[in-house]
């Protein structure tokens, strides 16, 4: 007994377009269904008690507040659970209390926070004298009790506050210079105007002049390299000094007034 195979062209006919359509919309169709499915089982879940927010595990630096006291003030402000908690919200509250610099918020399943604090490293006083805010490490002004702060004898740094970092570096980079003549760098201020101004331990003024850092050390440089031959000719000490010149400095002992070691003709106009 024989039969016909049809020819293979025939067996791979197309499938109609109407046929074609009602497959894709069953996929399509097949996968909003289980979209919808996944949408309301995560939805039954974030609502379950499992994973409420039950605790706030806070570590890192811990200086100047305590774990109890940070959870107290920052729990009542959290809002949702473990899925719907707002972490940027959340380390916004911590980076408000006080002394904290920066908080990193993480969410630790099924249901706990864990936040990492790093805590300002007041070095210097910010402003005028009385006032409450600090400098950290990184040139950063911020406010705080300054009860809190554990070394009074920090220095007072003051000028825009935009500039604070600059005013840190010229700091840190004039007081070891002023501690070669067994003087304390007390005070540094960067004026309005971009003028540079010293006070030492005892009560001296120093003008240190507009210019770049580099200006104000070799400045300084030059100043303190003579300052003690000067001083001890005399045997008083610094009342102030004006170096603002291009070919010396001005100073003023306690009780004696006199120039630089330049000739006064060779000075060149304030800046």
């Amino acid at each position: 007994m024989s039969r016909t195979i049809p020819p293979p062209h025939r067996l791979s006919q197309p499938l109609p377009l109407d046929v074609k359509l009602m497959n894709t919309l069953s996929v399509a169709l097949g996968l909003v269904f289980a979209a919808m499915v996944l949408a309301l089982t995560m939805a039954w879940l974030m609502r379950q008690s499992l994973f409420n927010l039950s605790a706030l595990h806070v570590q890192g630096d811990l200086t100047h507040n305590n774990a109890v006291t940070l959870r107290a003030n920052v729990a009542p402000k959290l809002a949702g659970n473990f899925f719907t908690v707002d972490l940027a919200s959340t380390r916004a509250a911590f980076e408000a209390v006080p002394w904290v610099r920066r908080a990193v918020v993480q969410r630790e399943f099924p249901s706990r926070l864990k936040v990492v604090l790093q805590e300002h490293k007041a070095i210097a006083y910010w402003g005028s004298e009385g006032d409450s805010r600090l400098v950290n490490s990184f040139g950063e002004v911020f406010d705080a009790n300054q009860g809190d702060v554990e070394t009074e004898d920090l220095p007072l740094l003051n000028g825009p506050q935009e500039q604070a970092p600059l005013v840190l570096q010229g700091y840190q980079m004039l007081s070891p210079m002023f501690e070669e003549i067994d003087a304390v760098l007390e005070q540094l201020q960067l004026t309005g105007q971009g003028s540079w101004r010293a006070q030492l331990d005892g009560g001296a003024v120093i003008e240190l002049g507009h210019g770049s850092l580099d200006e104000i050390q070799a400045r300084t440089r030059r100043f303190i390299a003579t300052l003690t031959q000067v001083s001890s000719r005399y045997g008083r000490d610094l009342e102030s000094a004006d170096l603002r010149y291009g070919n010396g400095y001005a100073i003023k002992l306690r009780g004696v007034t006199t120039g630089s070691p330049g000739d006064n003709a060779d000075r060149k106009k304030k800046r």
